[in-house]
C-alpha cells in the first residue's frame, strides 16, 4: 500500500515494506520508545547451563568473571608491555568482541532492519555487565557509506579498574569498551567505523562520552587505524624511499601497497603473522613465508621491506616458477659481457639489483635442484659470480622467500635441499588463508568496492544483506586474490548507482551456498543457508512439507550424526559448526 496509507505510528520496517525495498538510511531518533529487540528479549538469549558448567548467549559460549581479575590482567599487560601495546591488545578484543555480538543480533533477529541491529549493540553491551549504554543519537545513509553517533557510558567497569590500579588517568582509558562498537558497527554497517572516547569518568569526567565515525573522516592521525590492525606502522624512511625509487627510471620494482592492496585485518590469525612480521622486521634474519596461494605472501613481505631498516633500498621480487631452469642462474647472479654471442656489455642479475635492500623469491620450491645449490652459496657467503665471470662481486640484500606447498615435505621427498631449506627457515612465518580470517571480509570488501568504483569509474551503493552472506560463508579457494577478483566483477556487473548481489559475484561456476527462503511455525519468512558439497543439506521439498524449521533442524542433526557415527566432532564438521555450537543444539532438540 502507499506509504500515506500508513497509520500515523509506523516502524521502519513498516515504512521499508510499504516503499518495496530495504531502508538505506535511518537514524536513532526515528525508533520508538522500547523498540525491538529490547533488553528483555535480548536477556532471553542468556541461558545458564546450570551443572555443566557453560553460560550460552544464544549460540555462543560465555565466561563469568569477576572485574577485579579482568582488571588485574590489565594491569599486569600495562605492566609487562606499556600503555600503547595494552591500548592495543584490549581494543583489538573488544572489537572482536562486538564483532560476535553483532553476528548473534544478525542471526536471533534476521528480520530487523539495519537501524534497529544497530540500536540493539548498546543493549548487548549493557547486558554483558562491562558499562551501561546510553544512545544520544545515531545516523547513517548507505548509499553515501556514512555513519555517525554519540553514546554515553555510564559505570564503565573499565575505568574503574584503572582508577583502582593507577589512579586518576590523563587522557581515555577505555580501550575495550572503545573497541565494542567500532567492532559491532563495522560489521553490520559493512565499512570500517571507529569509536573514540571523547571524555573518560577516569579522568573524572561524570560518564564517559564516544563518538563514531567513518574510519576516514578521523583522517590520518587516528591511532585506532594502527591498534584495529586497519593499517601497519610506517617507516619515514620507507616513504623517503619510494618517492626516490618513483624518480628512478631504471629502479627495481618497489613496495607500493599503501594506496593499492590491503594487507590489513583484525582476526587472531592475521594479527599473529602481523606482530611476527613486526618482530624480525628491523633485523637482518631471513624470513621464510609459506602459506597458499593467494594469501598475500609478496604483500607482506613488501611490508616487512617498509618496516625494516632497508626500507631506503630496493625491494626487487622475482617469482622463481616463471623462470626457465637453463635461465635461473643468469637472472640471480647477472651475466658477465661477452659471456654469451653478442653480449656487448654485462648485466646485473636479481642479487645485484636487489643490493642495499631486499630479494623476494617467491614459489622458491620451484627452483631448479642446480640452481638451489648455488643460491645456498650465494646466502653463505654474500657474494656472487656472473655467469661467464670469474671474479666474485659481494652482495648486501636480505632474502625474504616464500612457498605455497610444505618445504620441510618437499625435503623428505628428495625435491629440496635440506642445507638451504635450514638456512631460509630462520624466521618462520604462516600466512593464514582467508578461510581462516573470515572477520577480514568485510575490510578487505571494503577497499576493493572503494578501489575498483575509482579504478573504472562505477558509482556502486555497495554489497546486499544476500551478497555478505555468501561471501562470508565461501570457501575461497583462491584466498584474497579471489575476493579481489569477485569484488572487481561486482563492480563490473551491477547496475549503476545499485548494489552488488549475490548473482553479480558467482559467475564463473563457484561452489557456493545458496539460500532458500522458507517459513516459521508463526508464519515469518527465514532466509537459512543450504549446504553444499560435502557438507549435509536438507531437500528444499522436506522444508517445504514439513512447516516445522524446528522438526527440520533436528532432522539436519540426526542425518549428520548418523553420517559421522555418531561421533559429534565430525558431524560439527560436516555441518561447518565448532563441535560446542553443535553439541548445545543436540540438547536443546533433546538428541542426547
Amino acid at each position: 500500500m502507499p506509504i500515506r496509507d500508513l497509520p500515523h505510528l509506523v516502524t521502519l520496517a513498516d515504512v521499508a515494506r510499504a516503499a518495496g525495498g530495504g531502508l538505506s538510511k535511518g537514524a536513532f531518533r526515528e525508533l520508538d520508545t522500547g523498540a525491538s529487540p529490547t533488553l528483555a528479549e535480548l536477556s532471553e538469549a542468556l541461558r545458564f547451563a546450570l551443572g555443566d558448567g557453560r553460560i550460552w548467549l544464544n549460540d555462543q559460549r560465555m565466561v563469568l568473571m569477576q572485574s577485579q581479575v579482568l582488571g588485574r590482567l590489565r594491569q599486569e599487560i600495562i605492566d609487562a608491555f606499556g600503555i600503547e601495546v595494552a591500548k592495543g591488545i584490549f581494543m583489538r578484543v573488544g572489537y572482536m568482541q562486538g564483532v560476535r555480538d553483532a553476528e548473534l543480533i544478525q542471526k536471533r533477529f534476521p528480520n530487523k532492519d539495519l537501524t534497529h541491529a544497530l540500536a540493539a549493540g548498546p543493549r548487548v553491551h549493557t547486558l554483558e555487565g562491562f558499562v551501561k549504554v546510553v544512545t544520544k543519537q545515531f545516523e547513517f545513509d548507505s548509499q553515501k557509506g556514512r555513519y555517525f553517533g554519540e553514546f554515553y557510558w555510564h559505570d564503565s567497569s573499565e575505568a574503574a579498574e584503572h582508577l583502582a590500579h593507577h589512579g586518576l588517568a590523563s587522557e581515555p582509558v577505555c580501550w575495550m569498551q572503545t573497541g565494542y562498537p567500532s567492532g559491532y558497527t563495522s560489521t553490520l554497517f559493512g565499512r570500517p567505523v571507529i569509536f573514540r572516547e571523547i571524555e573518560c569518568s577516569a579522568m573524572g569526567a561524570e560518564r564517559c562520552y564516544v563518538v563514531g565515525q567513518n574510519a576516514e573522516e578521523w583522517g590520518d592521525a587516528a591511532p585506532e587505524r594502527a591498534y584495529l590492525g586497519l593499517e601497519w606502522p610506517r617507516r619515514a624512511s620507507g616513504r623517503r624511499s619510494a618517492s626516490r625509487a618513483a624518480s628512478r627510471s631504471d629502479a627495481p620494482r618497489e613496495a607500493a601497497t599503501a594506496g593499492g592492496d590491503a594487507v590489513v585485518g583484525v582476526s587472531a590469525s592475521f594479527l599473529r603473522a602481523r606482530l611476527m612480521v613486526e618482530k624480525v622486521a628491523d633485523t637482518e634474519a631471513t624470513v621464510l613465508l609459506v602459506g597458499e596461494s593467494g594469501v598475500g605472501k609478496e604483500l607482506f613481505s613488501q611490508q616487512l621491506h617498509r618496516l625494516s631498516r632497508r626500507a631506503d633500498g630496493a625491494f626487487v621480487a622475482l617469482n622463481c616458477a616463471a623462470i626457465p631452469d637453463t635461465l635461473v642462474e643468469s637472472e640471480l647472479f647477472g651475466v658477465e659481457k661477452g659471456a654469451f654471442t653478442g653480449a656487448s656489455a654485462s648485466r646485473p642479475g636479481y642479487f645485484e639489483r636487489a643490493n642495499g635492500g631486499t630479494l623476494f623469491l617467491d614459489e622458491i620450491a620451484s627452483l631448479a635442484y642446480a640452481a638451489q645449490g648455488k643460491l645456498l652459496r650465494a646466502l653463505q657467503e654474500r657474494t656472487i659470480e656472473r655467469v661467464g665471470g670469474s671474479k666474485t662481486v659481494p652482495v648486501d640484500v636480505r632474502v625474504i622467500a616464500a612457498s605455497n606447498v610444505d618445504l620441510a615435505e618437499e625435503v623428505r621427498a628428495g625435491r629440496f635441499r635440506q642445507d638451504l631449506y635450514y638456512r631460509l627457515c630462520v624466521f618462520p612465518i604462516s600466512i593464514p588463508p582467508l578461510r581462516e580470517r573470515r572477520d577480514d571480509i568485510p575490510l578487505l570488501v571494503d577497499h576493493f568496492l572503494r578501489r575498483f568504483c575509482d579504478l573504472h569509474r562505477r558509482d556502486v551503493v555497495g554489497l546486499t544483506r544476500r551478497a555478505m552472506d555468501s561471501l562470508l560463508g565461501y570457501s575461497f579457494p583462491g584466498n584474497i586474490r579471489e575476493l579481489q577478483n569477485l569484488i572487481e566483477r561486482g563492480v563490473i556487473f551491477a547496475d549503476q548507482g545499485g548494489w552488488i548481489d549475490m548473482p553479480h559475484l558467482f559467475t564463473a561456476g563457484e561452489s557456493v551456498q545458496s539460500f532458500q527462503p522458507s517459513l516459521t511455525p508463526d508464519g515469518r519468512l527465514s532466509i537459512a543457508p543450504e549446504a553444499s558439497g560435502e557438507q549435509v543439506s536438507l531437500s528444499t521439498g522436506s522444508l517445504r512439507t514439513a512447516g516445522d524449521l524446528a522438526g527440520a533442524e533436528a532432522a539436519l542433526y540426526r542425518r549428520a550424526l548418523e553420517q559421522a557415527a555418531g561421533n559429534i566432532s565430525g558431524a560439527a564438521r560436516l555441518l561447518g559448526l565448532s563441535r560446542a555450537k553443535l553439541e548445545y543444539r543436540l540438547r536443546k532438540h533433546g538428541l542426547i
